[in-house]
Order: structure tokens, then sequence, then C-alpha cells
């Protein structure tokens, strides 16, 4: 074995001792950090803060184009003035959350049969599989998008949420991957007794496995809720009903109701876009501890 380094001998001699290692000091955050961090802060909330006063400015600061970033008038019926438009905007909230909310469900489900199967059957090729499966993730959404089409056409699924839908129930291949890293990271042999006490693999799965994945399936819910809340391009190419558009299509379709040479209503469309961002910033909010425990729980696990 090779001898651990020495500190160098004392002047008066006497035994060498041992070097002690390097470690990486713990970063102390002081005031100059604090001041950084909310200058920063400032600077990424302004477009925020610039939404909200175009919501509430009046019909007249925005033909006139007088907007600025604190808001010169507070039309808080600008928020109810919006249901009365010639769009059906309550049905474009109400499409957005069907559509978001069963995309979350088949994710979850899908995601949580299919990463545990990676992660716990035995089948001769998985492995090979597995890396098929991760590799379509270089696949350009774009390259898929006209097979696709011609596919949901053949089965009459065009001007209907089942092109948006249907797809999520049958997973992605980012959402396999967090799944069956965190599993991987389980003790077989908690498998292994669960068998002994006649459990089979479905067993193990809903007993036992889906139980402990809480933090990484919540975590998944929150990504697919934010993608399909906000989705603009699956909604303009399937559907072509304003009744069963959601909100992201819908808010774009505000800016069209204006006649020509006329200026788009600009507060309706900014009370549309805060429809579209708060219910995605709450939901962030409160579950951006499962998405820290998903990373704590499935970031380090190796592919096995």
């Amino acid at each position: 074995m090779t001898p651990a380094p020495t500190a160098p001998t004392a002047a008066g001699g006497g035994r060498a001792r041992p070097a002690r290692p390097r470690t990486l000091s713990a970063f102390r955050s002081g005031p100059l950090t604090y001041g950084l961090l909310v200058i920063l802060s400032a600077i990424f909330t302004v477009p925020l803060v610039f939404v909200v006063s175009i919501a509430l400015s009046s019909d007249a600061t925005v033909s006139t184009g007088q907007l600025s970033i604190l808001p010169r008038d507070f039309e808080f019926s600008n928020f109810v003035k919006i249901f009365q438009t010639s769009l059906p905007v309550g049905s474009f909230l109400v499409n957005s959350v069907i559509i978001a909310v069963s995309s979350a469900i088949g994710q979850v489900l899908s995601s949580s049969l299919v990463g545990y199967a990676f992660a716990r059957l035995r089948a001769p090729g998985k492995r090979p599989l597995f890396f098929v499966v991760i590799a379509t993730m270089m696949i350009p959404a774009q390259i898929t998008m006209i097979p696709q089409f011609w596919i949901f056409s053949q089965l009459g699924w065009i001007d209907s949420f089942l092109p948006l839908i249907v797809p999520q129930f049958f997973s992605n291949a980012f959402n396999i991957f967090l799944v069956r890293q965190f599993v991987t990271r389980i003790p077989y042999e908690m498998d292994e007794a669960a068998s002994i006490d006649g459990l089979g693999f479905f067993g193990i799965y809903a007993r036992l496995i889906l139980p402990m994945m809480t933090p990484i399936l919540i975590a998944i819910a929150i990504f697919t809720l934010t993608a399909m809340w906000g989705d603009f391009m699956g909604p303009l190419i399937y559907i072509n009903s304003e009744d069963k558009m959601p909100l992201a299509l819908g808010v774009q379709y505000l800016t069209s109701t204006s006649q020509e040479l006329q200026t788009p209503p600009w507060n309706l469309i900014m009370v549309g876009s805060i429809f579209l961002s708060l219910p995605m910033i709450i939901i962030y909010y409160f579950g951006q501890k499962y998405m820290y425990e998903m990373n704590l729980s499935a970031g380090s696990a190796g592919v096995k």
C-alpha cells in the first residue's frame, strides 16, 4: 500500500504527523450574496409585474398605448369582462383542466408501471430495450408530428381531446428513466420478503413500491401539468372547434378578435396570461418539496 503523506518534520525533530486531507469549506452567504439575489429576483419579476399592470389597465389606456410597469388604473372588472367576450373563455379553462389533469394521471400510471418493470423484472434484452427507450429522447418532436397526425386522422380523433390525452398514457422516456432510477435505489431484499409473503410482481408494485414512489410521481405530475396546461402546438394542430380549445390557444384567439387596424384588447389578453401562469405557480409552490426529494432520491442512481 502507498503510505499516507506526512507533514514535514518540525525543526527540533520529532515524529512526522500525517497530513490532513483537504476538504471543501461550506459556502457562507453574506450581505453581498443576499443583495445580489434580491437584484436578480427583481429583474426576473419585472415581466410578471408588467403583465399584472396591463391586466389592470382600462380600455382607454390600452387603446392609447400608455402602458407602464406600475398600473395607471385598477380595473379589476377585467377579470370578469374576459368571460363576457364573444369567445367561450370559461370553456377554455374547463378544457385546459380536463386535458392537463387527464394527461398527468396517464403519465403517472404509465411511467410508474414501465419504470418499475425496467427496474425489477428480469427479461432477455431488457437492458438494450431500455437504452432504445432512452435514445428516443433524441428524436425531435417535429419529426413525428406528421405521422402522428396521419394516425389520429385515420382513427377519427381530429377535433377531440383524444390526440392530446391518449399518448400520455404511454409515458415518455424521461419519466421512465426517473422512475427506474428511483426504484433501483430501493433494496431488492424488500421485494424478496414480499414475495415470500405471497405477493407477485404486481402486488409488490401496488402495495410496496408505489407508496414509496410518491415524491417522484408528484414531480412527474407537476411536469406534465405544466407542459399540458401551457401547450399551444398540440391543440393548434388537432383542435378546430372553439368550444374545445384550451386556454393557451384561446388566449391567442383573443388577439384576432379585434378588427383590422384596431388595437387588440391587451388588458384581457394579459388577464388570460395570468390565468395561464398563476395555477402553475401555485402548484409548483406546494409541490417543490417533492421535487427536491426527487432529486435526492433519483439523482445519484447509476444505469445498471
